[in-house]
């Protein structure tokens, strides 16, 4: 995990990533005077940005240190140790990229004197989930394809589907099923899809569900309570375990 992590913070790609998000967050506070649009505004980007980054620098690093990996299971270590470490040392990275970027002009305009510290901290959490929830999809893409190219189709693909595609889907499905009663089937729909349980979170906390329409009625009812949020938190944590485990039970059988 160490080495995982210190190497990718050498990498010139994590300062990109990390200056990127510090100048947008300097450029929204700007335009914006009042906080909680800017944070509706990141909404929007790190929902759909960071599982990307997630994505691609999971595969990316999984194929690109495959060689220096072998030689790591030719030693006397365990092989969950070398890929988690891997993993944890990615997502934490990249995490870290992303507090820290959003953090410095924050902090700096007055975060700690404002009312929407709370709305900015789940912001923040939410991205840090989705980080660890896509690297670690990421790494159950790579692991099942020895084919770079393969592996990176895969994984575009996936988060195509889950960003966009899905929501598409789920939009037909409530038309033509309208004259239904589609509560229960909303919310449990929404829990298989990460980044739309991600959206819906912040925009409730934000106390803007009118805008969600008739769904957002539902979620308000669901969502806007303590109960409702900490399942929804333990539901993103799931989505974190469950390729985590897949991952140790793939090394179990993969023959490297």
């Amino acid at each position: 995990m160490k080495y995982s992590f210190y190497d990718l913070m050498r990498s010139r790609w994590s300062y990109v990533y990390f200056t990127f998000y510090m100048v947008l967050g300097f450029v929204l506070l700007f335009l914006n005077n009042d906080v909680d649009k800017a944070i509706i505004t990141l909404m929007n980007i790190i929902i759909v940005l960071t599982p990307l980054i997630g994505t691609i620098f999971g595969v990316m690093y999984y194929y690109n240190s495959k060689e220096f990996t072998e030689l790591l299971l030719a030693q006397p270590i365990k092989r969950n140790t070398i890929f988690m470490g891997q993993y944890l040392g990615i997502s934490i990275s990249l995490t870290l990229s992303l507090i820290l970027g959003l953090g410095i002009p924050f902090v700096m305009y007055g975060l700690f004197m404002s009312s929407a510290i709370f709305n900015f901290t789940l912001l923040l959490v939410v991205g840090t989930l989705l980080n660890f929830i896509f690297v670690a999809l990421a790494f159950n893409i790579a692991l099942s394809n020895e084919n770079k190219i393969k592996g990176f189709g895969y994984a575009i693909l996936m988060w195509l589907f889950l960003a966009v595609i899905y929501d598409g889907v789920f939009l037909i499905s409530l038309v033509m099923f309208n004259e239904y009663p589609l509560d229960k089937f909303a919310l449990l729909v929404t829990m298989f899809n990460p980044i739309d349980l991600s959206r819906i979170l912040i925009l409730l906390k934000l106390d803007i569900s009118a805008l969600l329409g008739y769904t957002g009625a539902v979620f308000k009812k669901f969502f806007g309570t303590n109960w409702g949020l900490m399942l929804s938190i333990a539901v993103m944590l799931l989505w974190v375990l469950l390729p985590v485990w897949r991952i140790k039970r793939k090394l179990r059988k993969k023959d490297f």
